[in-house]
């Protein structure tokens, strides 16, 4: 039970990282439909890890007060950990290109709205 909720985990983690490798080129490609076609997916994934990580934390509580050894499951569980290190770094090198763009936004349309008396459209009559 233990073997299949680690398994299941690292492949949502794999398939997060693929998506979050994928969003990246997309995001210097300027392809914003793949982006936004993945975005609903990855929602899903993220949910399904959260709750995936708390079956497994309940398992692995229920496993020792039963008196089991779970450093069995010590290899598979380091694993998803490696996992779950290089989602995060892929994860921060997407932040890392998207985050000035939306600030270079935000400036704009501060500006914008500056220039047009707090209003971002400037309506003419």
């Amino acid at each position: 039970m233990i073997e299949n909720t680690v398994n299941r985990l690292k492949e949502i983690t794999t398939k997060l990282h693929n998506s979050i490798l994928l969003d990246i080129e997309d995001v210097k490609k300027a392809q914003h439909e793949s982006l936004v076609k993945r975005n609903d997916e990855k929602l899903n994934l993220m949910d399904d890890l959260s709750t995936l990580k708390q079956k497994l934390n309940d398992e692995l509580a229920s496993e020792y007060k039963n008196g089991v050894d779970i450093t069995v499951y010590k290899k598979s569980i380091d694993e998803l950990e490696a996992q779950l290190g290089d989602l995060y770094k892929a994860n921060g090198k997407l932040a890392a290109i998207v985050l000035p763009v939306k600030e270079m936004y935000k400036e704009i349309i501060e500006e914008i709205t500056a220039q047009n008396g707090g209003s971002l459209v400037e309506v003419m009559a």
